[in-house]
């Protein structure tokens, strides 16, 4: 066996990589003898994992690999391969989903960059490759392959910057990373977008790993985001708290009011979150879900619920809400969730609020101006390394 493997070792591997680039071609084409180009374009595929990756009998020749890659990027075969996905038989599009890892990661040893130099290559001249990796979504085949390399781009900040602020229309040109403008408000027609799309009205499946790298995005790169989030907090915010917080899927609705609880109590975030607390209509929202039928929804409520009571320095309408339904609430703590009982924190939680509300002024006050200058949050111009 180790025979076979060492004659597609000793093809080159630019000849491997125009071979699968050809079968792509073919394979597009829907042609009568689609089955033959699948078997052959699942061969050169595998071989040209075993390059990346290699196995138990064959090292990983970093030489090899470097030739690979430039003949992968001189040839634009990550773009070819990225809107090809969901044509790819299944065992080619687990090959592709490793080969992609891998090539993303290479770095060759004389290499004094930050960043691989295909993570460069594709931010600078072809960022249509991420782009055409987010749109992996829009097909149940390819929705995890692309989920996973996706998840793998964004350990790095440039690619996070791409998808968050990429507005391009279909045959456009994406935007490239010396484009960006982190100040200038999006349009709410990019990449980006499309993701509430996807993880509310997807497949389970596909919602699932759609709202994995959504999480990833919003997460990973607090400078970045805090920054993205302030610039574009209205549009954001309606979009997240109508399509996802307010979902028809429990699965959905629940990890997106804790990716909520995640996003404001982040203290890279606290621009974002006090602007967040000053709504009343947030606060409405949130008061909702605690009187949601699952537990588990009220239970995530409640820790967005506690941002607006404990904050200091409450708007005029976070006031009159919260004495306007003083009472119920004094009722209603006190009770909710009870059978918690082996959660000490859950249960200070509440008795912390239960006192605030019950400090809680006839009227409302308005806050002093100093106090609510930071709340608004301000545009980070910080550019994208």
């Amino acid at each position: 066996m180790a025979f076979f493997f060492n004659r597609g070792r000793s093809r080159h591997p630019s000849d491997i990589v125009r071979s699968i680039k050809d079968q792509l071609v073919r394979l597009r084409e829907a042609s009568p003898t689609a089955a033959k180009v699948e078997d052959e374009l699942a061969k050169q595929l595998s071989q040209m994992k075993l390059i990346v990756q290699g196995t138990q009998e064959i090292e990983v020749s970093p030489e090899q690999v470097h030739a690979l890659v430039q003949a992968t990027l001189q040839e634009d075969l990550l773009y070819e391969l990225a809107r090809s996905l969901y044509i790819l038989p299944f065992e080619a599009r687990k090959d592709t989903q490793t080969i992609f890892s891998h090539i993303l990661r290479f770095k060759p040893g004389n290499s004094n960059q930050a960043d691989p130099p295909v993570i460069s290559y594709i931010v600078h001249n072809r960022p249509e490759v991420i782009i055409e990796l987010c749109k992996g979504y829009e097909h149940s085949q390819s929705a995890m392959p692309c989920g996973t390399i996706l998840r793998e781009a964004l350990k790095f900040d440039v690619i996070a910057a791409i998808i968050l602020y990429d507005q391009s229309e279909d045959g456009e040109p994406a935007i490239r990373l010396g484009e960006v403008q982190p100040g200038v408000p999006q349009t709410g027609n990019g990449i980006f977008w499309n993701f509430f799309h996807w993880i509310d009205r997807g497949t389970f499946e596909l919602s699932a790993d759609a709202f994995t790298t959504f999480r990833e995005i919003l997460t990973r790169h607090k400078s970045l985001v805090t920054g993205y989030l302030a610039t574009n907090f209205d549009r954001f915010f309606d979009q997240f708290n109508s399509v996802l917080v307010q979902s028809d899927s429990y699965v959905t609705k629940r990890q997106s009011i804790k990716l909520l609880g995640e996003i404001l109590l982040d203290r890279a975030n606290y621009n974002v979150m006090m602007a967040y607390v000053e709504s009343g209509e947030n606060l409405k929202l949130c008061m909702k879900l605690l009187r949601d039928d699952r537990k588990m929804v009220q239970y995530e409520g409640f820790h967005v619920f506690k941002v607006f009571v404990a904050n200091p320095n409450k708007s005029v309408a976070v006031q009159r809400i919260l004495i306007n339904n003083r009472d119920r609430l004094l009722k209603f703590l006190p009770r909710f969730l009870e059978d918690r009982t082996d959660d000490d924190q859950f249960t200070d939680e509440k008795s912390f609020l239960v006192r605030q509300i019950e400090l809680l002024p006839k009227e409302p006050i308005d806050p002093t101006r100093s106090a609510r200058e930071p709340s608004r949050p301000g545009v980070n111009t910080a550019t994208v390394a």
